[in-house]
C-alpha cells in the first residue's frame, strides 16, 4: 500500500480533530489502573511524573499501564504541538531527542504532525503519523506508522520515552535523519556504449546492477531528483526515498556494456537452475556483459566467491612459466597421483601422461603437473603472482559492488591445492573473464562498468606486466588447449586468436562439481561457472562460446 493511503482512516480523523483543536486527540486503550479498575485521567491531565513513590523512594522496576499511557499521550501531544523541548524532556535523552525532532522539521520540512496513538503493547505503544511537509511551494502528505517504547529512567525513577531515531520514523537508523529538498538522487536513463537503453524490464538480470548505478551516479548526470522526503546518512548520502514531492527527471548514464553482448549472455544462462557469465574487453577492461540464472537476487557473476578449479591454472601456469619451473616444449611430470604436505591428489579418471610436455599437462588439464611444482614453491608465490600480474584481491572501483578473488597465502596441502584452484582461493566469472583478459592483453586492465572519468575514481592497477615470452607461452598454451585440449569441444570452428581453459572444482557434499571456463577470442574475454553441473568443457563452456560469438 503507498504511503499516502497508508493509515487513511486513522490520519483523516487525526487531522479532522487537530482542525478544530490544534493539537491531537489520544485514545488510548485500556484502563489507568493496573488492577483492570476505572480510567481516573481520562479526560483530565495527569499530575506530572517527579519518580518518586508514596515513600518518597525513586521507583524502580517497569512502568505502569497508567504510566506508559501519560507519558506516551504527553510526548506525543508535545510532538504535534510543536513543543520540541517539552517532548524530549518525557525522553532518556533530552539532548538528542531535542536535535532529532527540530530536525524533523528544519531539514525534513515536517510543516505538521498528527499522531493517533493505538493500545500500548505493555511499554510499547505504536501510534499513527500524519506529517504535512511544504518545501518552497511544494507540498505533500506522509501517513506512516511507529512506535515508542516508555521506560523507567534509572537515576530519577520517572517514565520516559526510551529515546530511538525510529520513534520519528521506522525507517530511521540512529545517526539518520530525514531531509526534504532536491539534492536526492535523481533516475538513471542506463544506455550501453553505442547509446542503446538498458532497462529492468529488457534486463532483468541487471536490475541490482542498475539501482546500484543510480545510487553511485544518479547526481552525476544531467538528471534532476525532484524534491524528495528521504532518509539520509550522517554524510548525506540518501538511503531511501519516503515522499516525491514533485516529479524527477532521468539523466542518462552511459555504461561500457555492449547490448548484444548482454543479450547473448543472459540467453546463453537462460533454463538453467543457476549460472553466471561476464564478458570483458582486455584491451580497456571494460565489462561488456553480466548475466546470471535466475535473473534476480544474488548477482553471483560480480560478487560471488566460489573456488575456480584448473581455471586458476592459467595464473599458475604464469607464475611456473616465469619462475622457469616449467616450459611449453619441455617435458614435465603428469602422474597418476602426487602427494604434498600429506594429501594424495590425483587427476580426473586417473589419467597420467607419460613422457609429456608441460604443454600437454595444460591442454589436458593434469593436476599433478602443478602439484609436483609444490615443493619448489614459497607460501606466498601464487598469491604473489594473481595480486602483481593479474591484479586479483586488489581493490577494484569498476563502478559497481564487486568480489576481487582471493588467493590467501596457505602453506602445506592447502597450499598445494591453491595451485589446481581449490583450497582457500576464491573467484567469479568477473575475475576469471579479467585473468583471460590479462593473458590476451599482456597486461592487467581493472574492470570498469562506466568510465573512471565519471567520479575520477583511481582504477586498482598490477605492479608488473608478464614478461613477453612469459606471456607468449601462456597465450600459446591457452591456444593449444582451446583447439585441442579440454577446451576444443566448446570452441570448435571459432577463427581469429582464441584460447580457452576449462575448470571443474569439487565441492564438499556436492554429486557434481562446479563446471567452469574461461576464454578470450579476439579483444573479448569471457568467463562462465554453472554450480554442480559437471565438467566445464560441456556446461560452461557454450555458454562462453554464445558470448564471445555475440560481442566479438
Amino acid at each position: 500500500m503507498r504511503d499516502s493511503q497508508k493509515m487513511a482512516v486513522i490520519g483523516g480523523v487525526a487531522a479532522a480533530v487537530v482542525g478544530l483543536t490544534g493539537v491531537g486527540v489520544y485514545a488510548l486503550v485500556g484502563s489507568d489502573s493496573d488492577e483492570g479498575g476505572e480510567d481516573k485521567t481520562k479526560g483530565s491531565v495527569a499530575a506530572p511524573d517527579d519518580g518518586k513513590g508514596p515513600d518518597g523512594e525513586i521507583k524502580k522496576g517497569p512502568p505502569s499501564s497508567a504510566e506508559v499511557r501519560t507519558t506516551a499521550k504527553g510526548f506525543l501531544s508535545a510532538w504535534s504541538a510543536g513543543d520540541v523541548k517539552k517532548a524530549a524532556r518525557l525522553t532518556d535523552d533530552t539532548a538528542q531527542a531535542a536535535k532529532e525532532l527540530k530536525g524533523l522539521r528544519t531539514q525534513g520540512r515536517f510543516a505538521k504532525v498528527v499522531t493517533a496513538p493505538r493500545s500500548a503493547k505493555g511499554p510499547k505503544v505504536p501510534y499513527a503519523v500524519t506529517a504535512q511537509i511544504a518545501y518552497k511551494g511544494k507540498k505533500a502528505t506522509l501517513n506512516y506508522g511507529s512506535q515508542l517504547e516508555v521506560v523507567r529512567d534509572k537515576k530519577t525513577g520517572k517514565a520516559v520515552v526510551g529515546w530511538k531515531s525510529s520513534v520519528l520514523h521506522p525507517k530511521l537508523k540512529d545517526g539518520q535523519a530525514v531531509k526534504t529538498d532536491e539534492a536526492g538522487t535523481p533516475p538513471i536513463n542506463a544506455v550501453d556504449r553505442s547509446g542503446a537503453a538498458l532497462s529492468k524490464d529488457d534486463h532483468p538480470t541487471l536490475g541490482d546492477v542498475l539501482d546500484d548505478l543510480r545510487k553511485r551516479y544518479g547526481d552525476k548526470t544531467d538528471g534532476s531528483s525532484g524534491v524528495q522526503t528521504r532518509v539520509v546518512d550522517a554524510k548525506g548520502k540518501n538511503q531511501g526515498i519516503l515522499r516525491q514531492l514533485s516529479k524527477s527527471t532521468p539523466g542518462e548514464l552511459k555504461t561500457t556494456l555492449d547490448a548484444k553482448a548482454q543479450t547473448a549472455a543472459e540467453k546463453a544462462v537462460k533454463g538453467k537452475s543457476k549460472a553466471s557469465v561476464v564478458a570483458v574487453k582486455p584491451s580497456t577492461g571494460e565489462i561488456l556483459a553480466v548475466a546470471n540464472s535466475p535473473a534476480t537476487g544474488f548477482n553471483s557473476a560480480l560478487r560471488g566467491s566460489l573456488a575456480p578449479g584448473s581455471t586458476m591454472k592459467v595464473v599458475t601456469g604464469a607464475m611456473l612459466l616465469d619462475k622457469g619451473l616449467a616450459s611449453p616444449g619441455k617435458s614435465h611430470p603428469c602422474p597418476k597421483y602426487a602427494t604434498y604436505g600429506g594429501w594424495k591428489f590425483q587427476n580426473l579418471d586417473k589419467f597420467e601422461i607419460k613422457n609429456g610436455t608441460f604443454a600437454q599437462s595444460f591442454a589436458r588439464s593434469c593436476n599433478t603437473a602443478f602439484i609436483t611444482q609444490a615443493k619448489k614453491l614459497k607460501d606466498d608465490d601464487l598469491t604473489k603472482e594473481a595480486r602483481d600480474v593479474f591484479g586479483i584481491g586488489l581493490d577494484w572501483k569498476t563502478g559497481t559492488g564487486t568480489f576481487d578473488g582471493s588467493v590467501p597465502v596457505q602453506s602445506d596441502a592447502q597450499m598445494a591445492s591453491s595451485l589446481i584452484g581449490q583450497g582457500g582461493v576464491r573467484m567469479n566469472p568477473l575475475t576469471m573473464a579479467s585473468v583471460a583478459a590479462t593473458v590476451q592483453n599482456g597486461s592487467f586492465k581493472q574492470p570498469v562498468i562506466v568510465p573512471a572519468s565519471l567520479d575520477k575514481r583511481s582504477l586498482a592497477k598490477a605492479a608488473r606486466t608478464m614478461k613477453p615470452g612469459v606471456a607468449k607461452d601462456l597465450k600459446s598454451l591457452m591456444k593449444l588447449t582451446a583447439t585441442s585440449g579440454t577446451a576444443a569441444k566448446a570452441l570448435s570452428g571459432l577463427s581469429g586468436d582464441v584460447g580457452g581453459k576449462t575448470g571443474s572444482a569439487e565441492v564438499d557434499g556436492q554429486k557434481k562439481p562446479n563446471a567452469w571456463f574461461t576464454a578470450y577470442k579476439g579483444d573479448v574475454a569471457s568467463a562462465a561457472v554453472v554450480p554442480a553441473s559437471g565438467h566445464g568443457g560441456d556446461n560452461a563452456g557454450p555458454v562462453v562460446r554464445k558470448v564471445l560469438e555475440a560481442a566479438g
